[in-house]
């Protein structure tokens, strides 16, 4: 089940309280009330959780390719520097 649809339903069942589900999984307060009240709604169903996943993991997939380049580029100047040295 989604990340945020499971918090949602794990407060609202009791089986996790604010305060623990915002240690646990290191969000704010205001995040889980902004989820809470997309529940109510209707608008956070999972469908939507799983694009909302499938769009933090792409985000996530994009910052970590863009440090591999540039620790890549960092390797090669280092080695390049070092064939140079006598």
């Amino acid at each position: 089940m989604p990340f945020k649809l499971q918090v949602c339903q794990d407060i609202r069942a009791g089986v996790i309280g604010w305060r623990d589900a915002r240690r646990t999984h290191q969000i704010s307060a205001n995040l889980i009330q902004l989820w809470l009240t997309q529940v109510d709604r209707g608008e956070l169903n999972d469908e939507e959780a799983e694009a909302s996943v499938i769009a933090d993991c792409g985000t996530r997939i994009s910052a970590l390719e863009r440090k591999v380049g540039q620790f890549t580029m960092e390797l090669d100047l280092a080695k390049k520097h070092r064939a140079c040295r006598p």
